[in-house]
């Protein structure tokens, strides 16, 4: 019956599946492309009336050649198939499909994959992918490949002809779109996923790796007499709209809001997903000159501390390290033992304490860093991050299908995520009281934000030129024993309103630590200000050189 509908020759599938993809898999695109229109002057609505036949025409082509040079059934059913499924993602939760969200796609593990499936999500690339691929499919008839090739020719004679008559006339006007409105073209499916994994490959597998360089090869400790504790707490996920020690009504920070924590309210992200921003908060890199493979051809700021004789441990809750631990001691805290603070597939963050516990009794009288890396508030399972006596704000969305929970669930769970793990920065706390010697420092600092349904938009991973503040904006929590003293108290409270970044997480450490290296910038010292020393004095001389 269904070969009866449509015609069953190659124009025909080519039409039918180029249709579908314009009109219903692009149509965020369309939607987002209509609304950039100045509709103030004629050409407005011209343009408007042009769209959709510029789309169709250069799909048409770009199928047809594709389909010439393979099996063409299968060819379309495949594209149709992905194009569903990324039009459900972009429909669930604003995805755009750029390099940075193809690596976030490699590089996630099985059960965070796992935590996206669901009945709906079944349902949804079943309807928008998979029937009507098998549909569109089922009309086509197999011809001799010459035929096709003169099909192919007269497709895309008259697509060319087609844009030239609709593009020429009102190029200013599609031109000026292009130009202050590039996000657009993030929005084309499934080509923009086709580019980006392109510009992955390409830049993973064709360029080769660069020469390793070594930044410092004689960093030291400026006084190793005294040691140095420093817990980094890299939290996954946390926004800091959410953190009522930046001044949210609700009480997310209960725990340490005693700790005599000082909070920094204006902290800009590297990247809006952990591949980019874990690499890059601890890279010499800055957000703007970052680049992953330059970042994994040089030292980070862990190897410098390491090399310098303070003992380094990396402490993993979460998927890895990115390849920021690959030189240092690490420890992974695996799921699938038997642990009550773990179900098989996840740990809850309190898991980290005893790995920590256990780091900081083995080198009483040695500078130790200590990077704890929390799962946090990973979604789109918020809720599987909190045992349930942490259930503080009801109702919460125990469930993976996030759009379809109230706004109201989604941020009772989130917060619920926010004071959980404040809760572990408080024993994080009291374990280095614990420390008899020496200063001791705590610093957490999230690795990115994240969207509960503002703007339509969830989870994160948005490109970072048009990401919203709720995925770029994190919180920074810092204590140590030094804040007992009035004077460094107060002077870290003045600065902790001064706009920083992940950019500065390097050169603070190497404050932190003690670390005397020709790497070390002072005015990216977040807390130099307030602990003038040898270090600092140090910090001037790399300036003026």
């Amino acid at each position: 019956m269904v070969r009866h509908l449509f015609p069953r020759s190659f124009i025909g599938l080519m039409v039918l599946t180029t249709l579908y993809m314009t009109v219903v898999v692009n149509w965020i695109f369309l939607q987002k492309a209509f609304d950039a229109v100045d509709y103030t002057r004629f050409t407005g609505l011209s343009m408007m009336l042009s769209l959709p036949v510029v789309l169709f025409c250069l799909t048409i082509m770009v199928n047809s050649w594709c389909s010439l040079f393979a099996f063409t059934r299968v060819m379309m059913f495949i594209c149709i198939l992905v194009s569903g499924a990324l039009l459900y993602a972009a429909l669930s939760y604003g995805v755009i499909f750029d390099k940075e969200m193809i690596v976030n796609i490699v590089q996630t593990d099985q059960h965070e994959a796992f935590s996206y499936l669901n009945f709906r999500a079944l349902a949804g690339v079943l309807l928008l992918g998979l029937l009507p691929a098998w549909f569109i499919t089922k009309c086509y008839q197999s011809g001799s490949w010459f035929k096709k090739v003169r099909v192919v020719l007269k497709i895309n004679a008259l697509s060319a002809i087609l844009l030239i008559a609709l593009i020429l006339p009102q190029y200013q006007s599609f031109a000026a779109v292009g130009r202050n409105h590039k996000e657009l073209t993030s929005y084309i499916l499934p080509f923009s996923l086709y580019v980006s994994g392109y510009k992955y490959l390409r830049d993973n597998y064709v360029y080769q790796p660069l020469p390793f360089k070594h930044l410092d090869d004689s960093p030291h400790l400026v006084d190793g007499n005294v040691p140095v504790f420093t817990v980094v707490v890299v939290g996954e996920t946390a926004r800091a709209q959410n953190f009522s020690l930046g001044g949210y009504k609700r009480p997310t920070n209960a725990y340490t809001v005693d700790d005599r924590v000082q909070f920094f309210p204006y902290v800009e992200s590297c990247g809006t997903a952990t591949a980019v921003s874990v690499p890059c908060m601890f890279s010499r890199l800055n957000h703007d000159n970052y680049s992953s493979r330059a970042a994994e051809s040089q030292d980070n700021v862990l190897d410098i501390i390491q090399r310098a004789g303070s003992n380094v441990t990396w402490i993993d809750n979460n998927s890895s390290c990115k390849g920021v631990c690959k030189r240092i001691h690490s420890i992974k805290i695996e799921p699938n033992v038997s642990n009550e603070l773990c179900d098989g597939e996840y740990c809850y963050d309190e898991a980290l304490l005893a790995p920590l516990r256990a780091a900081l009794a083995h080198s009483p009288t040695q500078s130790q860093l200590i990077v704890l890396h929390m799962i946090g508030s990973h979604g789109p399972t918020y809720y599987r991050r909190y045992p349930s006596r942490f259930k503080k704000f009801l109702p919460d969305c125990p469930s993976s299908d996030i759009q379809h929970c109230s706004q109201q669930q989604l941020v009772n769970t989130y917060d619920n995520t926010i004071l959980y793990t404040d809760y572990v920065l408080h024993q994080v706390i009291r374990e280095l009281k614990n420390v008899s010697e020496g200063t001791v420092n705590m610093l957490y600092l999230s690795d990115h934000g994240e969207s509960l349904g503002e703007k339509g938009l969830y989870l994160h991973g948005f490109p970072y030129r048009f990401a919203p503040e709720e995925q770029t904006h994190v919180p920074m929590i810092y204590w140590s024993n030094k804040m007992q003293n009035a004077d460094f108290s107060n002077c870290v409270k003045m600065h902790a309103t001064q706009p920083i970044s992940h950019d500065n997480l390097y050169d603070t450490l190497m404050g932190l630590v003690q670390v005397n290296s020709t790497t070390y910038e002072l005015n990216h010292d977040v807390f130099a200000p307030c602990q003038y020393s040898k270090l600092a004095h140090i910090g001037e001389l790399n300036e003026v050189r």
